[in-house]
């Protein structure tokens, strides 16, 4: 091939602090809510994500996750894109944020580059996002106390968006396992836009910074359940997303299980409901057991994907005093649109570095 024929193509780079200021003017939430109905309707492309994982040299987990993912809307171009993010348990310890990686977006005419981006902000963003829409249409009304497990970037960025999406916030409970996270990050929740009208409070064990809560959000890196049925308030919603902070008594108690996406979370040997319906105590949404295994007699079924919930094919919450269990994979889908719009507010303010191939 002539290489000389083809001239070199730019695309943009956009650094964390781009991604940022850019996102400024993008509705998060809303970008996400779309994304959901329209995967819910089919239009949207969501393959298995490939997952390498490894020990580092000092005897850390780590993980390095591909999610490629495409937006096909009716009338309107494809959004096509990937994101890589990778992780090292052992990074906070050395002053560094667990994870960190890229959104590329691609052409899909050409299929070449067209914009590269910081992925963790994005990704932590979209999942606080998810847990936002979750709290809106499965949640108590005006729920007034969070709890927070887990006091690292992700908690972070649910703080700050249930804070300005959530008005009836009134007291945060804060675990994590170094007391002096929590305690920092009680000391950060009040300098966030609507941290002054909340009581956040660092507790000493987990089951006390649940124990009251209407929702509770889970955000640790643990590979074991210990949340237990009877440590939740009737009526509290648990966003679960994490791995395993649930114990599958809590599921197979709970009222309404929710997904964002079914083949995936059933597929993932990782997480707990993937693990459960691998041993026959979860069904998929059509009550259906995995192929080959026999179905518990205690067994539950998954009830709906959030996106059926937003589209009113499902209800959502049954009861006021039922447990609800929103149990999100994280779909790149999210990521990619949320990259879209963060690259076209980028591109109109001129944010970034052109860069050539």
């Amino acid at each position: 091939m002539d290489f000389e024929r083809y001239p070199d193509s730019h695309f943009r780079y956009l650094t964390r602090s781009d991604v940022i200021e850019a996102a400024r003017g993008v509705d998060i939430v809303g970008v996400v809510a779309e994304a959901l109905l329209l995967h819910s309707e089919n239009q949207t492309f969501l393959p298995e994500e490939a997952y390498l994982g490894w020990t580092t040299p000092q005897g850390d987990a780590a993980r390095l996750l591909a999610m490629p993912g495409a937006l096909v809307e009716d009338g309107k171009p494809p959004v096509i894109g990937m994101k890589t993010i990778n992780a090292s348990l052992g990074n906070p310890d050395r002053g560094i944020p667990r994870s960190q990686g890229f959104t590329l977006l691609l052409d899909p005419e050409t299929a070449r580059p067209v914009a590269l981006m910081e992925a963790a902000y994005i990704s932590a963003m979209r999942t606080a996002a998810v847990t936002v829409l979750a709290v809106r249409h499965l949640a108590v009304p005006a729920p007034g106390h969070l709890a927070l497990l887990g006091c690292g970037a992700l908690a972070q960025a649910h703080a700050a968006l249930l804070l300005q999406t959530v008005p009836s916030l009134r007291r945060i409970t804060l675990y994590d396992v170094v007391p002096e996270r929590a305690t920092a990050f009680a000391d950060l929740i009040a300098s966030l836009p609507g941290g002054a009208e909340v009581t956040a409070v660092p507790v000493a064990d987990a089951r006390e910074a649940v124990q009251d809560a209407e929702v509770v959000v889970p955000v640790t890196t643990v590979t074991e359940g210990y949340i237990e049925p009877d440590w939740l308030r009737p009526g509290a919603l648990v966003c679960h997303v994490s791995l395993d902070d649930l114990t599958e008594a809590a599921v197979l108690a709970a009222g309404t299980v929710v997904v964002d996406d079914w083949s995936l979370v059933r597929d993932d040997p990782r997480r707990l409901l993937g693990r459960m319906h691998r041993t026959g105590t979860l069904l998929g949404p059509d009550g259906t057991p995995r192929e080959g295994v026999a179905a518990h007699a205690d067994a539950r079924r998954v009830d709906a994907t959030l996106g059926d919930v937003l589209a009113g094919r499902h209800p959502g919450r049954r009861s006021p005093q039922e447990t609800v269990v929103s149990n999100p994979f994280g779909m790149s889908i999210l990521d990619v649109a949320v990259a879209d719009r963060i690259q076209a507010r980028a591109e109109a303010a001129g944010l970034g570095t052109r860069l050539t191939l």
